[in-house]
């Protein structure tokens, strides 16, 4: 099944985080928070600003992104546990660190 969103709003996927601290101590599942970071699988056309004018969004699928703890509508579709948001709940896009590197020199 497909799964389309309305308007300006996102379908994310949640990206696990590794259940390991920098100093090797295992948390356990009880003790996780989840995560606020998340890939896009399906975005909306857009909105329509006050003339009408459809405004497509700036997020594309793919993208991972940082979101609000209590952001999106959680939703299971076809067993996977997933979030409705509006794009307005998505905080920023996370760009490679090496292509920014790369970027960056040169």
């Amino acid at each position: 099944m497909k799964f389309r969103p309305l308007h300006d709003r996102v379908v994310v996927k949640r990206v696990e985080e590794e259940g390991k601290t920098k100093g090797g101590i295992i948390i356990p599942d009880t003790a996780k928070e989840k995560p606020m970071e998340g890939e896009i699988v399906a975005v909306g056309p857009g909105a329509r600003d006050e003339k009408g004018t459809l405004v497509p969004l700036e997020v594309k699928k793919g993208d991972r992104i940082l979101f609000g703890k209590w952001s999106g509508s959680e939703i299971k579709l076809e067993g996977e546990d997933l979030l409705i948001m509006k794009e307005s709940d998505v905080m920023g896009v996370i760009e490679d660190r090496d292509v920014a590197i790369a970027k960056k020199a040169a």
